[in-house]
């Protein structure tokens, strides 16, 4: 009995099956495992081995969805991975592409809420010498939170109570859900624009680590850093810690507590003014006694002028006799330095050279030139004698020739 022998494929085709028959029957798989060798090329996409101690399968995780993992995966850390399985056609590989990933055993919002606190903190994000004080008696404040929520309107109430006339500017956003992080950015960069706030408190109430990701954002991190009126991060939580809080220049535990931290208190004022007043007080009288024993030593010394006087007259004699000393002594000494420099010049001058018998002979070209060898003159040549006293004019008759020896 014959048998059909199956056909010849190519390994293209041979692979095509093979992910085809992979993608039909592996649409959607969730695996746990450990990540090694994770690469990060210039794509944006991820590529790495998911592993556990039977087996190894490579992954990929492309950027479009990797965007959307709140943290960044480390070697050696364990995840959990939905996505499908397919077949790489070029390599013949086997591998999972992932839809999604979270941690396991560290959740992964609160692993990208630590790995986010340690790269804003190496930026100097959270320095205190970036922090901006808060205006003692502001006049407008500006609130970033829901306008519907409970904490708008416990801000409102402390400010009323504390603070009558101050000009309240509410910019209602989301606080939560996947546009709150951008319109809370927008928001800060408004009331920034306006100008007329002179303090910002951004927040909402209390809520789960998921409820507040829109304040573990590094874009709404960045904006409070960058805003030129001071901000105030209120979100009601009093034992856990936003990244908005360390960023932001005060924290507060509450939406309340911001308001009170942002106002004081009439009767504060009042008692501070007071404290002013006798301060004041007391540095006018302070100055008033002063004036008036610097007055009564002013008269003591006009009681006796014809003292002062004499005293100003024996101060200028001897002022006058030290400047008479000095100039004396400066001339003496110009004069001896004087002395010994017309010595050294009368010594080397050529006129007292001559005066001991010494002349010097020059020729008649134009311009003569001094005789300071024999070997310049020639027989016959017509020079000039100049003595110490009068000069006189010579013809060379013989010329000695130098002895090398």
């Amino acid at each position: 009995m014959f048998t059909e022998a199956p056909p010849i494929l190519t390994i293209g085709q041979l692979n095509e099956l093979i992910r085809e028959t992979l993608e039909d029957n592996f649409v959607q798989v969730r695996v746990r495992g450990e990540i090694s060798n994770l690469s990060r090329p210039g794509s944006g996409h991820w590529y790495f081995t998911l592993k556990d101690e039977k087996g190894q399968i490579r992954s990929v995780m492309f950027r479009s969805a990797n965007r959307q993992v709140p943290f960044q995966p480390e070697h050696g850390q364990q995840v959990i991975c939905s996505g499908r399985i397919s077949l790489y056609e070029a390599r013949g590989d086997i591998q999972l592409i992932c839809d999604s990933m979270e941690a396991e055993g560290y959740g992964g919002l609160q692993l990208a809420f630590e790995q986010l606190k340690k790269k804003l903190d190496g930026e100097g994000l959270f320095a205190l010498e970036h922090k901006q004080t808060l205006p003692p008696h502001p006049q407008c404040i500006g609130v970033i939170t829901s306008a519907t929520g409970a904490a708008i309107h416990d801000i409102l109430n402390i400010l009323q109570r504390r603070a009558h006339g101050l000009r309240v500017v509410l910019r209602p956003v989301l606080v939560q859900g996947d546009l709150a992080a951008q319109q809370i950015v927008m928001a800060l960069e408004e009331l920034n624009q306006y100008g007329q706030c002179e303090a910002i408190i951004v927040g909402r109430g209390g809520g789960s680590l998921e409820d507040l990701q829109a304040f573990n954002n590094e874009e709404v991190a960045r904006a409070i850093f960058a805003s030129t009126a001071p901000v105030i991060s209120a979100v009601g939580h009093e034992t856990d810690y936003t990244i908005a809080d360390f960023v932001a220049d005060l924290r507060a535990p509450t939406p309340s507590a911001a308001a009170e931290l942002v106002v004081k208190n009439r009767q504060e004022l009042e008692q501070h003014l007071d404290q002013l007043d006798i301060r004041l007080n007391t540095a006018i009288d302070r100055q008033l006694s002063l004036k008036q024993q610097r007055l009564e030593a002013f008269r003591k010394r006009l009681r006796s002028p014809q003292a002062r006087l004499q005293q100003q007259q024996q101060r200028c004699n001897e002022l006058s006799h030290r400047l008479h000393q000095a100039i004396d002594h400066d001339l003496e000494r110009c004069q001896h330095q004087l002395q010994q420099l017309a010595g050294r010049l009368h010594a080397l001058s050529p006129l007292n050279t001559m005066k001991r018998g010494f002349s010097i002979v020059a020729t008649e070209e134009t311009p003569p030139a001094l005789v300071r060898h024999a070997s310049q003159l020639q027989v016959g040549q017509r020079v000039s004698l100049q003595f110490h006293q009068g000069s006189a004019e010579a013809t060379i008759d013989t010329v000695y020739p130098v002895d090398p020896s």
